[in-house]
């Protein structure tokens, strides 16, 4: 695939500009903690429970230790997993697809307590729960 000068100075100016707004410069994995802590050009610190990123969650300790930061500063790599993070969408949060992050929240949503939910759920058990489902 042939791309065009103009078409390549356009992505350098796209790739400048991200770079603008920090990329990382230190990347570990805090064992002790389960979280990784990345470091940015900008002297902010992001640390993030392993948990909350799709491509690490449930990844053994000795896979996560071995972090890779691309040259641009852009992304991570583990090697050991084939797993990728970019830094751009860990700064704005975004820890995964969005199907991933929407499970999250879906179950972080299903714990939530309140009397309106509590009231709900007696009523629904009075009335002998949830309906069956049907093939």
């Amino acid at each position: 695939m042939e791309i065009s000068e103009q078409e390549f100075q356009s992505a350098v100016r796209q790739g400048e500009e991200l770079r603008r707004n920090g990329y990382a410069v230190s990347a570990e994995y805090d064992a002790r903690q389960n979280r990784l802590v990345v470091g940015l050009s900008s002297g902010v610190t992001i640390m993030v429970p392993v948990h909350l990123v799709e491509d690490l969650a449930g990844a053994d300790p000795a896979d996560l230790a071995e972090i890779e930061i691309t040259p641009s500063g852009l992304g991570l790599h583990w090697p050991r997993l084939d797993a990728d993070v970019y830094v751009p969408g860990f700064m704005k949060g975004i820890y995964g697809t969005r199907r991933w992050m929407a499970a999250l929240l879906g179950a972080e949503g299903g714990k939530s307590a309140s009397p309106a939910k509590a009231a709900a759920a007696r009523t629904n058990g009075a009335k002998g729960g949830r309906p069956r489902k049907q093939a």
